[in-house]
């Protein structure tokens, strides 16, 4: 029986590199073995949609484009039993690419492509927040609207340096918010400028962990969270730390855990996966252990 794989890319993702090497993707997949179906996205959730609606026809799921694609394809997996999800072959093709870093995919989508005949299937948690999912970070604070305020067609000319412009333009209406951080028998009560519960260790394009054990399906989320620095004196140390990621200082909290909970008199933005998740005074954060396949 033949094999059936579906190809769904984002055109516009990253700097459109994959309109270059359309030809050579789908000829690896077909010297690999597979059909191949392509459908290019046609506007936000496209990807979410074609995959839900057509996941049960195939037997390998192929996705081009950056955090919004990974995450809308992730999704669609997730609309069918376990049991009858198929594994997903990520091609990266966005500005900063950390998920695809975390994992070690190359870069290079035409070698990432490649891998789908050496590639072993990889058993990936997912995280929950709410009634969402989100791949690898859900966070809050500064900078966090930084990943969707940025236009898509400054982001395709100028890749990962447009996140940083349009961060400096963020920097000066940085504020804090009172935060109840619940989990396990803790719960921590401060004013931060950001918190982070993420499953990779590279947020933004900067490493977020040198832990060399760091795994993305032992279970438990990575936490970081910000206290507010308060003075110019504090901003520079925390900037410092951020830079060199040293994460023990006094304006840093950090642990590991599968479940947290925030609290908060106000309404919080968060993003999910680079796009807004919304506002929320109430957020229950879990992980959903080994969730999806991905050829590694």
């Amino acid at each position: 029986m033949e094999k059936k794989l579906l190809f769904v890319y984002n055109p516009i993702s990253g700097k459109s590199q994959v309109k270059n090497s359309l030809n050579e993707i789908i000829n690896n997949f077909t010297k690999a073995g597979y059909v191949v179906t392509v459908h290019p996205t046609q506007h936000k959730l496209d990807g979410f949609e074609y995959i839900k609606n057509h996941i049960k026809e195939y037997d390998l799921i192929s996705v081009c484009g950056g955090d919004g694609m990974l995450n809308e394809s992730v999704n669609a997996l997730m609309t069918v039993k376990k049991e009858k999800r198929p594994s997903m072959l990520f091609l990266p093709g966005g500005s900063t690419n950390d998920f695809a870093s975390t994992l070690k995919i190359p870069i290079n989508i035409k070698r990432a492509s490649e891998k789908i005949t050496d590639g072993k299937p990889f058993l990936c948690d997912l995280g929950r927040f709410n009634n969402q999912n989100f791949v690898y970070v859900a966070a809050f604070g500064a900078l966090t609207s930084v990943s969707y305020d940025t236009p898509q067609d400054m982001k395709n000319k100028f890749g990962h340096l447009a996140y940083v412009v349009s961060g400096i333009k963020e920097l000066a209406s940085i504020k804090s918010y009172r935060v109840r951080v619940k989990y396990e028998d803790k719960t921590i009560e401060d004013d931060f400028i950001y918190g982070m519960v993420s499953n990779s260790n590279q947020i933004g394009g900067f490493k977020t962990s040198k832990n060399p054990e760091f795994s993305i399906n032992d279970g438990e989320f990575e936490v970081v969270l910000i206290r507010n620095p308060k003075n110019a004196l504090g901003y520079q140390i925390v900037l410092s730390d951020l830079i060199t990621q040293n994460y023990i200082s006094e304006y840093f909290i950090t642990f590991k855990t599968s479940k947290v909970t925030f609290e908060s008199d106000e309404m919080i933005s968060w993003t999910l996966d680079g796009e807004f998740g919304g506002n929320v005074n109430k957020a229950v954060v879990n992980i959903i252990e080994k969730a999806f396949s991905i050829i590694l």
